[in-house]
């Protein structure tokens, strides 16, 4: 790399930019953790009462880690779309299961979530 080019790098509003919008969205990303974490606890004091998880705390659950893994691409250059508010809110249905019955619950042993056929190799 020769020096123009560097100096081409260091005052490139492209990159400066990029770094703002990469602080921002760390600072956000803090923010939909704690959020997450809170979920998490409110769906093993929901299933821990009413015996069963909540399905809307579910879907929302799969939303928010969808987000979350979309901002980490961004944050690491794996994208360059900006995730929500700049794009659309996840909807999470391209990693959910069709049916939502399909998905195994935690009451299911581990012996039988291992003997469930690999559904890549068909």
């Amino acid at each position: 790399m020769d020096n123009e080019q560097l100096k081409s790098n260091l005052t490139s509003s492209k990159h400066w930019l990029r770094l703002v919008f990469m602080l921002l969205f760390a600072a956000v990303l803090q923010l939909a953790s704690l959020v997450m974490w809170i979920l998490v606890a409110a769906q093993f004091l929901f299933s821990l009462i009413t015996g069963e998880d909540n399905q809307h705390l579910r879907r929302f659950g799969h939303s928010l880690s969808t987000y979350i893994y979309d901002v980490l691409k961004f944050l690491c250059y794996s994208s360059e779309e900006k995730p929500f508010p700049f794009a659309d809110w996840p909807t999470g249905k391209r990693d959910a299961p069709s049916n939502p019955e399909a998905t195994p619950s935690v009451q299911e042993s581990p012996k039988r979530l291992a003997s469930a056929p690999d559904q890549a190799t068909e």
